[in-house]
């Protein structure tokens, strides 16, 4: 189970990426409606591919020697494994992965499990891992492969029980991504919130989509929505403020971005939250 710390982590991690990715791009929209419509077409993501041993070397560059040892001698035993053994073996060294805040190599291992061992459970658990990996990493090759992982392992889960709806979620996320067609991303969110009105993942992403397609509003009525009746994240507030700033709503953008500071808690985005402040004051 993913700690308290690990948690925060991902979250920080996650508004502080948003950070750089929104105001990155045109105040106006990701993808504006109109003047855009072919680059929304979809697309199929064409990943390339990344091995197991490549995430895990890459990792090991990332911890103590101590624990490159442990990881050498749990990856051996894995290699030597068959059957539930191996199975147990990826799930150990999923948790040890995740455990060091390497979400990476820790995906991967509980993809190679559900290879071994085909579960709803085990797929879901490998598309959320991919899904997170896919979120808060800069590499666009990480991203990439992660999101098309993420995908297979979500189609996986559906092929196993259509009526899931975190299979279904998951599965809309990255099709809303860019891994499939996004309006069927889209169509199968609307269903999820439709059976499930407080689903939070559905409604956040549906949210992030109305922004990248200009729908500001849409993207108000979102958030506003899941502040009030789901739960109030920083996040939502910061998606909510971004949405404001670009509609001219000046106050109502500077109290979302307000909050969003309070909650997170985060210095690189109280920084950043002051300054964008200040530029609405003036």
């Amino acid at each position: 189970m993913k700690s308290p710390r690990t948690t925060q982590i991902v979250i920080i991690a996650g508004i502080v990426l948003l950070v750089g990715f929104l105001f990155s791009q045109d105040i106006k929209g990701l993808v504006k409606p109109k003047e855009d419509a072919a680059s929304a077409m979809p697309q199929e993501v064409q990943a390339p591919e990344l091995s197991l041993a490549e995430v895990s070397a890459t990792a090991k560059n990332l911890i103590s020697n101590s624990a490159v040892k442990e990881f050498t001698l749990l990856e051996s035993a894995y290699q030597k494994a068959s059957g539930e053994e191996k199975v147990s073996q990826a799930k150990l060294l999923a948790q040890k992965w995740d455990d060091l805040g390497q979400s990476v190599p820790s995906a991967f291992y509980l993809e190679e499990a559900a290879h071994g061992e085909t579960s709803l459970k085990n797929w879901l658990k490998a598309g959320a891992k991919f899904l997170e990996v896919f979120d808060v990493s800069r590499d666009s090759l990480v991203k990439s492969v992660s999101l098309q992982k993420a995908n297979h392992a979500y189609t996986e889960a559906v092929a196993i029980d259509s009526t899931n709806l975190d299979a279904k979620t998951g599965m809309g996320i990255t099709m809303v991504n860019g891994s499939g067609a996004p309006m069927a991303g889209i169509t199968m969110l609307l269903d999820v919130v439709k059976k499930d009105p407080k689903n939070f993942k559905a409604n956040m992403n549906l949210g992030m989509f109305a922004i990248k397609s200009g729908q500001f509003d849409k993207a108000i009525t979102r958030f506003e929505t899941i502040i009030k009746e789901i739960k109030a994240t920083p996040d939502a507030y910061f998606n909510l403020g971004f949405a404001y700033e670009s509609l001219g709503k000046k106050q109502q953008a500077i109290d979302a971005y307000l909050q969003s500071k309070k909650l997170a808690a985060n210095p690189t985005l109280s920084s950043f939250v002051d300054k964008k402040v200040a530029e609405l004051k003036k």
